[in-house]
């Protein structure tokens, strides 16, 4: 409902830019941006611009430099906000969004009204939209400096509906304001929508796609309306679009509108959390248990460890940057990554730093320790051993050509892990020399088998890569025994404890199993666990018999694969579960990308 009084604002015209996808082979996406960034500069009416998020293509630091320089041509300040591309295969882990352009969101008051926006994910790991919890926990902050009576126009890369896992969260908190219209991109067409009774427009993409020209749009904010307009560079602005009517906005508290459901916990009681502990920041990792301690590290770059019994906080200590790193222990040691680009070391028990090891860039890999060495990739095309005790380095590889973000496998001598650089690597482990490499012969950065951790049974690697194909290599040799894309595995596998079978979450609702064997091998059997559509990368642990994992929707599933039945469903949150701690076939830990770490037992 909007109620027609006097306006508190007065007109003025901004710009409206989204999804640039600056990073193209054939510099279009630059062109085009270049193009908008000098038609905005001829206009004398222009009071700021606004970038709705997906800046650059794969998030690389080159393609975020070179997204700033273009935009710092702008004659008018701009305000920017990162997407999923900016996000998703980050090398830095989102870090150097926030270095380049000095923040990741943004508030400010123009002619009465106030602008907020924030970032979206998913970071690191393929999974629907996100906003980090610390964004939710800054949207509380300043929200509650604002008069509630206030215009406020909020800005998101994601519209605000299930494509974006905690969208009510932000929904919930704009209603308590006088939220005037909600901006966003991700959809690359223009596009007037509605969420819960807040107007909202989706900007079309910069890129010119099959046209001659890219395009944006005018936005003219008057006392009674905001009016769209969209723009191509230098050439003409159409006819307005849409427009959205202004006024106080009162809403109407009888409405009820969907919200994620738990009732699913009542229906298998037998499975209860010990305990539950809420980061102030997103979880992208599976916590290491050390001893009495729960380790992880969230997106501010903090360190954890907590009471494995009461998940009561023992110790933190702040890195200088994102961990997407899942800790490795060995005996009192735990070692981990960061976006601040060192490695680090620390005791399991008191949290002291034992040792920390700089690099070239953000650390996102996860390490694995063998004896007194440490394994772990980075996004400095590097991949290293470090001497546990010291954190010298033993040996580097420096042959890659993208961030390592998943965790090495060992066998037989040999490391295997894939990076994106659409390669999988076999190293030395005693010396780091490549054995060999091998890829999916896909092109796309985006297809390499780097989210998926590999697993290898009688001297057969197998791993799936979002091309949706689950692939058997030659462990000496590196050459492809299969592949198979009959039930669209995507990066998400894991191996039963005999060996005998590789298991697979489909993309949509089904585990499926295929035996392991040097030949090509259809589904052998098949469970429908009724999850719906899944696409995050989380593995399939197998514990005394029983198979656990996660999905998108902050489920975690449990299995009998023997009987090939579902045991148990438990809901932590609504956000991605990342793969799964199974101390054992009764008790596991788990964490979530908004920042949930729970301990789940079963009687």
């Amino acid at each position: 409902m909007v109620s027609f009084s006097f306006a508190q604002w007065k007109p003025f015209r901004f710009a409206f830019i989204s999804d640039t996808h600056i990073g193209s082979p054939n510099g279009g996406a630059e062109e085009d941006l270049r193009r908008t960034v000098a038609d905005i500069n001829q206009m004398t009416d222009i009071a700021f611009v606004v970038i709705t998020g997906d800046i650059t293509e794969l998030g690389t630091n080159a393609e975020i430099r070179l997204a700033k320089e273009i935009l710092d041509g702008l004659k008018v300040p701009y305000y920017i906000i990162p997407g999923n591309h900016d996000s998703g295969w980050s090398e830095s882990g989102g870090v150097t969004f926030g270095q380049v352009f000095g923040y990741d969101k943004f508030i400010f008051d123009h002619n009465g009204i106030t602008f907020l926006g924030c970032a979206s994910g998913p970071y690191v790991r393929m999974s629907d939209g996100h906003i980090p919890r610390d964004a939710v926990n800054w949207m509380d902050q300043e929200l509650k400096k604002i008069d509630p009576k206030k215009p406020v126009i909020f800005l998101n890369h994601y519209p605000l509906d299930k494509d974006l896992d905690n969208w009510y969260e932000a929904i919930d908190r704009l209603k308590q304001h006088n939220t005037l219209a909600a901006l966003c991109g991700h959809g690359h067409s223009n596009r007037k929508l509605n969420f819960e009774g807040i107007p909202a427009v989706i900007g079309r993409s910069n890129l010119r796609a099959k046209a001659a020209y890219g395009g944006y749009n005018l936005v003219d904010v008057r006392t009674d309306s905001m009016i769209f307009t969209e723009r191509t560079p230098g050439v003409l602005t159409k006819a307005p679009w849409t427009a959205v009517a202004l006024g106080e906005r009162i809403w109407d508290a009888s409405k009820t509108y969907y919200r994620p459901s738990y009732a699913v916990n009542d229906s298998f009681p037998q499975v209860t959390a010990r305990w539950t502990y809420a980061s102030d920041a997103n979880v992208i990792s599976t916590p290491a248990l050390a001893g009495k301690r729960v380790v992880f590290g969230n997106s501010l770059g903090k360190v954890d460890a907590l009471d494995s019994k009461t998940g009561k906080k023992q110790w933190s200590y702040q890195t200088g940057g994102a961990i997407y790193s899942s800790p490795a222990v060995s005996g009192n040691r735990v070692v981990l990554g960061s976006g601040d680009g060192s490695v680090y070391c620390f005791s399991a028990d008191k949290g002291q730093l034992l040792w920390k090891y700089p690099t070239g860039a953000a650390v996102l890999g996860s390490p694995l320790i063998s004896g007194n060495t440490v394994y772990i990739g980075g996004s400095d095309h590097h991949f290293r051993a470090l001497n546990l005790t010291t954190g010298e380095q033993v040996w580097q590889f420096a042959g890659l050509d993208g961030p390592v973000v998943s965790t090495p496998v060992l066998h037989k001598g040999k490391l295997i892990f894939g990076a994106w650089d659409r390669n999988l690597y076999a190293l030395d482990a005693a010396t780091g020399s490549l054995a060999w490499q091998w890829n999916n012969g896909s092109a796309i950065r985006n297809f390499s088998p780097a989210a998926c951790i590999p697993v290898i049974h009688d001297d057969v690697v197998y791993v799936a890569a979002p091309d949706r194909y689950l692939t058997a290599i030659d462990f000496f040799t590196g050459t492809t025994l299969w592949r198979s894309n009959e039930a669209t595995v995507r990066e998400s596998i894991g191996i039963s404890a005999d060996g005998q079978y590789i298991y697979g979450k489909t993309m949509n609702d089904l585990v499926v199993a295929f035996r392991t064997g040097r030949e090509k091998q259809p589904v052998d059997w098949k469970i429908d666990c009724g999850f719906g559509y899944e696409h995050v990368p989380s593995m399939l642990v197998e514990k005394e018999g029983v198979v656990f994992f996660g999905t998108k929707n902050g489920k975690v599933y449990a299995i009998d694969p023997k009987n090939r039945k579902h045991l148990w469903t438990n809901r932590i949150d609504n956000s991605m579960v990342n793969t799964v701690n199974a101390i054992s076939g009764k008790q596991l830990i788990v964490s979530t990308m908004d920042g949930k770490v729970a301990l789940l037992e079963t009687k």
